[in-house]
């Protein structure tokens, strides 16, 4: 009984230290991904060129998912180093608050991204945004402003109008010469409101694809925590009854 109960505590002694380190490395990549996601994030929102864009067509609600995966990355950075910290160190109660935080990253990473893609891609809640806002500028494009914006936009993304050159017409406006290519001379086909969300969806998808890697990482090192405070549980439990 002595030599197989040594056997076994042997044994869980290996598992545990296999999925304390397999843990530890784990939470070195997410702390890298979360760096590299709050990087990322930081840098779409600080592009000054991209950012007056969004300004300027009052579509600055892309900006929400943004905001919430700077922060979720923030708090994630800090708590990758609790969950090397309660894995090296085999503690139970701080293995169920890591899991607790994995939980709540998961959640907030979902919700980030899903937001962000709520105002960066096709069919979204920013293509009402930019037509109503690229609208009023075709509508008022004899003011300087308005032309000046259309011609930026125009000549930048290679469009024509809100939905396209009929725009113009519809709008009782002249067909600018930012609307035609300069090879050709044809006006653009496509509208500036599905050119800039491809554009838009360009800039996030990244972000997105990234965040949702983190969020993986969430699941596995929250279960791989799980596993092994339930592993020490048992460790301590088979110690307990050794001493008696």
């Amino acid at each position: 009984m002595g030599i197989g109960y040594g056997t076994a505590d042997e044994e869980l002694e290996k598992q545990i230290g296999c999925v304390k380190y397999t843990l530890f490395c784990f939470n070195i990549v997410a702390w890298m991904i979360s760096t590299a996601l709050f990087a990322l994030s930081v840098w779409l929102r600080a592009e000054p060129g991209f950012n007056d864009w969004l300004r300027i067509l009052e579509a600055q609600s892309f900006y929400i998912g943004v905001y919430i995966l700077i922060g979720i990355s923030i708090i994630l950075m800090a708590v990758t180093f609790l969950g090397c910290l309660s894995a090296l160190m085999e503690n139970t109660l701080a293995l169920f608050v890591f899991i607790g935080t994995q939980v709540f990253g998961f959640v907030a990473i979902v919700a980030g991204s899903a937001i962000l893609l709520q105002y960066s891609t096709m069919n979204s809640s920013l293509q009402p945004l930019l037509n109503v806002s690229l609208r009023r500028f075709v509508s008022t494009s004899e003011y300087t402003y308005s032309n000046a914006v259309l011609t930026m936009i125009q000549e930048n993304i290679g469009c024509c109008g809100a939905s396209g050159p009929w725009d113009y017409l519809d709008l009782h406006q002249p067909l600018p010469s930012s609307c035609r290519d300069t090879v050709s001379g044809n006006a653009f086909f496509n509208g500036c409101v599905d050119e800039l969300t491809w554009f838009f969806e360009g800039k996030s998808s990244w972000i997105v694809a990234l965040a949702m890697t983190l969020g993986l990482l969430n699941v596995i090192c929250g279960v791989m925590s799980f596993v092994l405070a339930q592993a020490v549980k048992k460790e301590e439990e088979q110690a307990s009854n050794y001493r008696r």
